[in-house]
């Protein structure tokens, strides 16, 4: 097991989202499952979420718990293979034509489009 040190160290990927209904802010460790914290403003919000890291991750050494590493963007080579109709394959090609570029680049868009909707 690492030290504490080693495991603040870490690029543990936060993800703030601004609460609407109480107002401030709310952040969470994905990779640090029950880790979450809020804030008036963000800048508290992060500090208060660097304090939460420490608290969970001194309270799992303590416990024994498996501490989870975070995910390297080194483990994706941003490749997938994607079978298709046929006639799916033709409106992409003709909408991505259309719109003047790659269907590569248009089916990133169609998917970081409709990402956008579902992470809301």
């Amino acid at each position: 097991m690492k030290t504490l040190d080693e495991y603040m160290a870490m690029p543990y990927r936060m993800e703030v989202v601004e609460d609407k209904d109480e107002g401030g802010f709310v952040v969470s460790y994905p990779d640090l499952p029950g880790c979450i914290t809020c804030g008036e403003t963000v800048e508290k919000a992060i500090e208060n979420a660097l304090d939460a890291k420490r608290t969970w991750l001194e309270t799992a050494i303590e416990d024994g718990v498996e501490i989870n590493e975070p995910d390297d963007l080194e483990d994706y080579s941003g490749q997938f293979k994607l079978r298709i109709p046929r006639s799916l394959h033709r409106l992409l090609a003709e909408h991505s034509k259309r719109e003047g570029i790659s269907m590569n680049q248009y089916c990133v868009y169609l998917l970081s489009r409709n990402d956008a909707v579902y992470s809301k």
